[in-house]
């Protein structure tokens, strides 16, 4: 067996799903790797699995500092990219798969499998009427009608698609067609909800990639909650430096600790409405209060949903240090947010997200030619 071929992006929160799939199907016996930019080597190979970097590709880099102009554009040039589509072609040549998996944003690699009648699966990292919402409408569907590509038409000749989303929270959404499957958050598994701690542990974190005014959010995030008598636990992840924020004396700043390790002990997250991070609160009971940093994908959208259940509070990155406490003094003093959080908690420990993935992807026709 030639085994499955993943095709990726530096993304931040797409990756983790599509290397716990993989590890899930390695786990059952095949073979798989990743083509992907070359800034992602480190991450994949780490985890196992051989890697391909893009030749033809745009060079990217989803920690390169760029403004709140630019980002879109950039990020649009990444999703069109033909370079992408043409190392895939020249990939499978080379070393033919079995089984095809692209993410749901690389428009440009879809669009090349379709032309060279190769049979592919769509990897959808996050709320699917997001994702349908982001390519079908506004600026970014604009940039994909003037360069020949329709992602409707994309999805609808692929094989299936792998929805890493709780379905019951993806209320906003077209109608799925069947051959979309919700398998759930792909996120580390949780044992039981969390048990609150005194003093109470808040958890920040405001997103693994570059986002312009990430820091200065932060800043006054931990600066805010200095007046509380709180423990708080700051990941800055790699797109901030530690070393750049003041730090009060009820505050400790790491790079990077996995919150699967931190979230058992925490009693509230602060978060950007990450899908990953988000999902990954909720999952241990936890209420979340969130401040969308991106206003063009997702965030907004799980910040929405995750008030909407009762499940948490959200505000915007603006937000001024006595609104932020005002908040953060709800979420901790009233126990209703918490006991609903659980509710959604008790939904995402109960699925096998990884392991429904993997079945989808091995009873998928074949995409060698």
């Amino acid at each position: 067996m030639a085994g499955v071929l993943f095709v990726t992006w530096d993304g931040g929160g797409n990756v983790p799903p599509a290397l716990a799939i993989a590890r899930e199907l390695a786990e059952r016996g095949t073979s798989t790797r990743f083509l992907g930019h070359e800034s992602q080597r480190s991450a994949i190979e780490s985890a196992g699995f051989p890697f391909e970097a893009y030749r033809h590709a745009r060079p990217w880099s989803v920690l390169s500092e760029r403004s709140s102009v630019s980002a879109p554009l950039a990020y649009a040039g990444v999703f069109t990219d033909r370079g992408i589509g043409v190392d895939l072609v020249e990939s499978l040549q080379q070393d033919p798969a079995d089984r095809l998996v692209i993410d749901g944003l690389l428009i440009g690699a879809l669009d090349a499998a379709k032309r060279a009648g190769v049979p592919y699966l769509v990897l959808v990292h996050s709320l699917r009427g997001v994702v349908m919402r982001t390519l079908t409408s506004g600026p970014l569907a604009l940039i994909m009608r003037l360069r020949g590509l329709d992602p409707r038409r994309l999805y609808a000749a692929a094989q299936g698609e792998i929805v890493t989303a709780l379905r019951a929270l993806d209320v906003g959404a077209p109608a799925a067609p069947a051959s979309a499957v919700y398998v759930g958050p792909v996120i580390p598994a949780v044992a039981a909800a969390s048990v609150a701690t005194s003093p109470a542990v808040v958890l920040v974190s405001l997103s693994t990639t570059y986002i312009q005014g990430q820091r200065e959010v932060l800043q006054r995030l931990v600066d805010a909650l200095a007046e509380r008598p709180v423990q708080v636990i700051v990941t800055t992840g790699p797109a901030a430096d530690p070393a750049e924020l003041r730090v009060p004396p009820n505050a400790e700043v790491h790079r990077y600790v996995p919150h699967r390790e931190l979230m058992p002990r925490a009693s509230l997250v602060v978060g950007h409405g990450g899908h990953s991070t988000t999902m990954l609160a909720l999952a241990h009971g936890l209420p979340v209060l969130v401040l969308p940093l991106n206003p063009l994908f997702d965030q907004p959208e799980l910040a929405r949903i995750v008030a909407s259940h009762g499940a948490g509070l959200t505000l915007s990155r603006n937000a001024r240090p006595r609104h932020l406490l005002d908040a953060v003094d709800d979420l901790l003093s009233d126990g209703t947010y918490r006991v609903r959080a659980e509710r959604i908690g008790t939904q995402l420990r109960a699925l096998d997200p990884s392991g429904d993935a993997a079945d989808v992807v091995l009873r998928a026709g074949s995409a060698g030619r």
